[in-house]
């Protein structure tokens, strides 16, 4: 299976929870033989859709930028795509929205695909995850994806909690199961 991972923590690979839990999904899914490509969308250079219809929905985004050379070609071809994001006020990071937004650019072609979200948050309230998970689930529906999974990790405000958390496993496992 061709996997295309999306971390985007500001954060070094070092520090980060969300990273981390992205890491142990890749070993998983490597140790099966998955061939997989990770876009670091912190790191790399991207602009955010402008809404111009440009692309007509499927088409070439009038920005040419990381995503549309580097990720986008990534993820026509990609059987699963993996979101992988820190919980910031209840939602995705600005980073991992920036790339969901520019789906648009290719709705039709990114439609159907296999999906899991990865996320890590310092809180711990029931309801910490709910605004994020409904975000996924209605994305999801929309672009006519299966979602395979998700690890949405609470109480991983540090690199230490999250290693020593059963959400390692989990996201560990959610790529060994593939």
């Amino acid at each position: 299976m061709k996997i295309v991972v999306i971390n985007s923590s500001p954060h070094s690979d070092s520090k980060s929870t969300s990273k981390f839990l992205a890491q142990k999904f890749i070993e998983g899914a490597q140790s099966k033989g998955h061939e997989i490509f990770v876009f670091d969308a912190a790191k790399e250079k991207t602009n955010p859709c402008n809404g111009c219809d440009h692309c007509g929905m499927d088409g070439d985004c009038v920005h040419k930028d990381a995503i549309s050379q580097k990720l986008m070609p990534k993820m026509l071809e990609a059987d699963l795509l993996v979101l992988v994001t820190p919980l910031y006020y209840f939602g995705m990071s600005a980073q991992l929205k920036i790339i969901v937004d520019r789906f648009y650019s290719r709705t039709t072609r990114l439609n159907g695909k296999k999906s899991i979200m990865l996320a890590t948050a310092w809180n711990t309230a029931d309801w910490t995850m709910k605004a994020l998970q409904m975000h996924y689930e209605t994305l999801v529906r929309y672009m006519n994806w299966q979602n395979v999974g998700s690890v949405f990790a609470t109480g991983c405000g540090y690199r230490s909690a999250t290693e020593n958390s059963n959400f390692a496993n989990a996201a560990y496992n959610l790529g060994f199961n593939l």
